[in-house]
């Protein structure tokens, strides 16, 4: 009876006991996904005062010997001690499925042909010095947070330029059905060699690209750089806006990336976040099909960084719809595209940058990203991340560092979408007699609290036969400019200029023969 008993029990126990730890380990499973994402949202929020982007060409052109010392020696081993406190690695930036890291599901990037004809990238493999795993080993020493940079869809291969042919990957020859265009058949929008994310196979790689990053490199994040460049569909490629198609495949994309990120990072302990660089306009993005207000109430994204050839609003807007989703918001300044050499001097100066970035943390942003910007030997990187000590510097205030037609290179009608007044060599004013125009100019500090000097900078399109004719105003005081050419400048007094927007008015009397034509406009800052 007894040996019956305890083989009933015997019995019975084992699989009540087995479903007891099965019920047990399902609970855990939750417990830990929980668990890593409150590391996430910590991760998110750590200190980055200066993110470097990095576009990996040391490889390709810069090294002179294929170790890692001469790679780091290029743009990384000066950046310690700076204000940098990540780097976003891109491992080659151009053609998708190209890269200079050791990739078993891209191509790597072997091409010699031309200026090419120094491309270290095999021989540092062979070697054993992968630049990726090169550059998360620096990282790692420094105490630098490492994300690997992934140009969504590069399209530099599109260039009629020297190196256009060469940086088209093996990818594209053998599936030209998969952009969304062509050589004889260029698109209305963007450029003919993006690929089509509309086909599954274009994400189905994209998401490998991402998983074999993070399952073989110890990144601590992952960019997805939608910038460069803004044309993922060829629906839009071809003049339409995107539809619930292409949003939902972008979206879905995020998704399984998500997913993934999380799932490796639970096997290695320690979270994989995900950083997106689009432009800072929801609408616009969304006509090119990419749902980044979406991402965010899905919590896709943990890092956002805005602004690349264009910014659209001020940097307050994004920082508004990035913090009311719990996710940090970095202000993308990129390097000066204006044409115009006089303008571009100033706009790429150190005071210049100095400017922009102070205006940017002035609107709340939680550090600056550089981009397209290598010397790292430049004081920018000891600067543009502390703003107390940006207060002090001489700096150079202006409306936009960048041009204003490239907004509408990847969507024609992109210009509808400006909510912010520039006055640039290419888009200037026209005052006509008896007429006033004014433009908001952002201004990050408190002159009076800095003991800052300043002066105002105004450029004509051509000097006026009667300078007098032409007053300007700031926030509604007249203030003294003096004509120099095609310039007029002059002091401005502490007590009109206040910390934010700022009111700058042109106005011509009717007595003038001529209009005035306003090209530039620079308030220039020192101590």
């Amino acid at each position: 009876m007894n040996r019956f008993v305890t083989c009933f029990l015997h019995g019975m126990l084992l699989p009540l006991m087995a479903l007891i730890v099965q019920d047990a380990c399902q609970a855990e499973a939750p417990a830990d996904a929980v668990s890593m994402k409150a590391q996430r949202k910590k991760a998110a929020w750590k200190k980055r005062r200066i993110i470097f982007n990095n576009d990996g060409n040391e490889p390709v052109y810069y090294l002179k010997e294929a170790t890692p010392k001469a790679l780091l020696d290029v743009r990384t081993s000066p950046l310690a001690d700076s204000q940098v406190d990540a780097i976003f690695y891109c491992t080659w930036s151009s053609g998708f499925s190209y890269f200079t890291h050791d990739t078993k599901v891209g191509s790597l990037f072997t091409e010699t042909g031309n200026k090419l004809s120094n491309n270290k990238t095999a021989e540092l493999i062979e070697r054993g010095h992968d630049p990726l795993q090169v550059m998360a080993d620096w990282c790692n020493q420094q105490d630098v947070e490492l994300f690997w940079s992934f140009r969504m869809n590069d399209t530099h291969d599109a260039s009629t330029a020297w190196y256009g042919p060469l940086l088209f990957p093996p990818l594209k020859k053998e599936h030209p059905e998969w952009l969304v265009g062509s050589a004889e058949k260029k698109p209305r929008n963007g450029r003919w060699t993006a690929v089509d994310f509309t086909r599954p196979e274009i994400c189905d790689l994209a998401f490998q690209y991402v998983q074999e990053v993070c399952q073989n490199y110890d990144v601590d994040g992952i960019e997805l750089d939608f910038f460069r460049h803004l044309n993922y569909f060829k629906r839009v490629s071809w003049g339409l806006p995107a539809g619930e198609e292409e949003l939902n495949r972008m979206t879905d994309l995020l998704r399984r990336i998500r997913e993934m990120a999380d799932r490796e990072g639970q096997k290695r302990g320690k979270p994989i976040l995900i950083a997106i660089r689009v432009p800072d306009s929801v609408e616009y993005s969304r006509v090119l099909g990419l749902d980044v207000e979406t991402w965010l109430k899905e919590d896709l994204v943990d890092i956002m960084t805005v602004s690349g050839y264009f910014r659209l609003n001020p940097w307050s807007k994004s920082v508004q719809l990035g913090h009311h989703h719990e996710v940090p918001v970095y202000a993308g300044l990129s390097e000066s595209r204006q044409k115009d050499q006089t303008a571009r001097k100033v706009y790429a100066s150190t005071e210049g940058f100095r400017g922009r970035a102070l205006n940017a943390w002035n609107q709340g942003v939680d550090g600056i990203y550089l981009f397209n910007s290598f010397n790292p030997n430049h004081p920018l990187w000891r600067e543009l991340g502390n703003p107390n000590q940006l207060r002090k510097l001489p700096k150079v205030y202006f409306t936009s560092a960048r041009s204003y037609s490239s907004v509408n290179h990847w969507w024609k009608a992109g210009s509808s979408y400006m909510n912010r007044e520039i006055l640039t060599p290419d888009h200037p004013r026209k005052i006509m007699p008896d007429q006033q125009v004014g433009v908001t100019l952002m201004v990050g500090e408190d002159p009076i609290i800095t003991g800052a000097k300043l002066r105002l900078r105004v450029r004509l399109k051509q000097a006026l036969s009667e300078p007098e004719t032409l007053q300007v105003l700031v926030n509604g005081t007249p203030v003294a400019i003096a004509p120099d050419a095609r310039f007029l400048e002059g002091a401005v007094q502490q007590k009109l200029v206040k910390s934010g927007e700022n009111r700058i008015e042109f106005q011509l009397s009717g007595k003038a023969e001529q209009p005035a034509v306003v090209e530039d406009l620079q308030l220039w800052v020192k101590y």
